[in-house]
Order: C-alpha cells, then sequence, then structure tokens
C-alpha cells in the first residue's frame, strides 16, 4: 500500500473485486459481526460458528478474508480481556446490552488493540455503521461513546494527537 491506511476507497474501480478494498473490509467487519453474534448467542465454539458463516456467506470471495478471520478469532478469543477493556466505560451492566451492541462492542475493541495500523476514529466509524444497520435506534451513539472512551485509553498519544489538530 502506498502509504494509504487500509480503508482508504483506493482500488475501488472497475475490474476484478479488490480483497483488500474498503468494501471488501466492511464486509469483513460484517461478517465478523454475525459470527461473534452468533457465538454469543449459540455458545458454539469458534471453528463452528467460523465454518458456518464461510459455508452460508454468498460473497466470500468479495470479503477481505484475512480480516474477517483476524476478527472473528480475536473478539472471540480474547473476549474476556476485551470486555475488561470497556465493561469499566459502561453505564449497565454488559448483561444488559444487546448482543449487537457487546458483539460489535467486542469487535470494536479488538481492532483498537490489535489492528494499530487501522487509525482510531476509522475503526470507530465502521462500528457506528455496523450499530446503526444491525443495532437498536441509538444503539449507534452508545457505541460511539464506549469506544471513544476505550480509545482514548488504548491509544492515548493517537487520540490526543487527533484532538488538538481539530482545535
Amino acid at each position: 500500500m502506498s502509504g494509504m491506511d487500509k480503508d482508504s476507497p483506493a482500488g475501488e474501480g472497475a475490474g476484478a473485486p479488490n480483497p483488500t478494498s474498503k468494501m471488501a473490509r466492511r464486509r469483513a467487519r460484517e461478517l465478523a459481526l454475525q459470527g461473534v453474534y452468533q457465538w454469543l448467542l449459540s455458545g458454539n465454539a469458534m471453528t463452528t460458528v467460523q465454518r458456518h458463516l464461510e459455508a452460508e456467506s454468498e460473497n466470500l470471495d468479495k470479503t477481505d478474508r484475512e480480516l474477517f478471520v483476524s476478527l472473528l478469532r480475536g473478539a472471540i478469543g480474547s473476549a474476556d480481556e476485551l470486555r475488561g477493556c470497556f465493561e469499566p466505560l459502561l453505564s449497565r451492566p454488559i448483561a444488559e446490552l444487546s448482543p449487537i451492541e457487546h458483539a460489535i462492542l467486542l469487535l470494536g475493541t479488538h481492532e483498537l488493540r490489535h489492528n494499530i495500523e487501522t487509525p482510531y476514529r476509522v475503526v470507530i466509524n465502521e462500528a457506528i455503521e455496523l450499530a446503526k444497520g444491525y443495532g437498536g435506534t441509538d444503539g449507534h451513539k452508545f457505541v460511539n461513546g464506549v469506544l471513544d472512551k476505550t480509545a482514548a485509553r488504548l491509544r492515548p498519544e493517537e487520540v490526543a494527537a487527533a484532538r488538538a489538530s481539530r482545535g
């Protein structure tokens, strides 16, 4: 990549699908959300959830598969650790979160913690879009607030620099 972050729209023109394009990364996040949601509700093993999603997904070839697997396995495999990052910032107990909010917070926190090459604002914006698309009416506002505070804890230098440049 030529110095652009992985979520920039470069390469999204005509021709063969680019598995690292912005849309391919969004599809990966959506598929990972489905998987974490499924895992939260069913309690099935991570590998079972992954196999099911891969078998059922119609556009797996248009998905950033590497990101999908990383997010799914990271969010499920480190769920307790990730919850420890955002649970103190919640206005209600984890048990009262909708499964969608819970899954998005796990995915967003994993990405903030482990995908340092993706700017924190991109992680938060993608989580907000997932919440708007799949969550309740104001779920995106809740997700935004929690992940913004989580980012300030996990990436303090990046957040401080961004806030300083805005004003």
